[in-house]
């Protein structure tokens, strides 16, 4: 195997992590919701991984690099990727199906491709890319489309989302323009660790006493959310987001939704209307022009 072999097999597998484990977690997270108080499990989960993850990424490479400005990295990231991202998604997703979440979380794949004509490491879009993001937009307010009138309730919810998915897709772009001086992996258990001690903290205030159920399916997906999404899901997206371009980041926003609509069908019984379905394929449509999809691995880039 040749040194120009390597990105590329490892850009592949960083995209197929995020791709399946990160579908997969629509479901993990509707059924830990439900059975468990949102912000609470939330911010269990992204503790215990950050815990996790950084006692590996000490063993594996040393102790953190400790400075003001990298503090405050891992406080904005934490904020922007970890805490009110997730708040938002916790939250709605006790009122929203798990894959109507997963098709407006094909939305950061656009915010990512438009925030990402900004900053030091920008890179601009080409005629067709600007189309994907007006095409990508029509195919949210298809989604967004209420069944049976409109019903603000619903709407807020579906919004409240999208809200989340601005704020991932600002943390992605700040990180990547940020400059680290740790590591991703290493990094991302600080970003782990300090959004979700937040979550806890707007849990207790929120939600009162820190108490939670247990339910079994709700320690089955507190596990998979924690080790498989928060782990290994967060690690392989921090590296993608120093090794390749911003469109090819956002790319899993195109693959995540069929993935859970087919896990919402086949184990909640979850169900899309037609005009939902036709929101998806126009947002895939858009994403496709604005990722350029025939060439889904392009020459990798360096972390500068």
């Amino acid at each position: 195997m040749s040194e120009t072999q390597v990105p590329r097999i490892k850009l592949a597998i960083a995209l197929a992590i995020v791709y399946l484990v990160w579908g997969s977690s629509y479901l993990a997270t509707k059924i830990m919701v439900t059975d468990e108080p949102p912000l609470i499990a939330a911010g269990l989960r992204f503790t215990s991984a950050g815990l996790l993850l950084l006692a590996f990424a000490w063993w594996r490479g040393g102790p953190p690099v400790i400075t003001r400005i990298e503090l405050w990295h891992v406080l904005a990231m934490g904020f922007l990727s970890v805490l009110f991202s997730n708040a938002c998604h916790v939250i709605a997703m006790r009122h929203v199906q798990s894959n109507t979440a997963a098709l407006l979380n094909a939305t950061p794949s656009l915010w990512i491709a438009w925030l990402g004509t900004f900053g030091r490491r920008r890179s601009q879009l080409s005629g067709a890319a600007r189309l994907g993001l007006f095409v990508g937009l029509a195919g949210v307010v298809l989604v967004l489309a209420p069944k049976g009138g409109l019903h603000l309730a619903g709407l807020g919810w579906q919004l409240l989302i999208l809200l989340g998915c601005l704020s991932w897709s600002l943390g992605t772009i700040y990180y990547r323009n940020a400059g680290t001086a740790n590591p991703p992996m290493l990094f991302a258990a600080m970003q782990m660790l300090a959004g979700g001690l937040g979550l806890l903290a707007v849990a207790w205030i929120a939600e009162g006493p820190l108490a939670i159920h247990w339910t079994p399916r709700g320690v089955l997906a507190f596990a998979w959310l924690m080790l498989m999404s928060a782990c290994v899901g967060y690690t392989a997206y921090a590296w993608l987001t120093t090794h390749t371009t911003p469109v090819v980041v956002g790319s899993y926003g195109y693959v995540n939704p069929a993935i859970a609509s087919i896990l919402g069908w086949l184990i909640l019984g979850e169900q899309l209307s037609w005009l939902q379905v036709a929101g998806m394929v126009v947002i895939l449509i858009g994403t496709a022009l604005v990722t350029g999809y025939w060439r889904p691995l392009p020459r990798t880039v360096g972390s500068a």
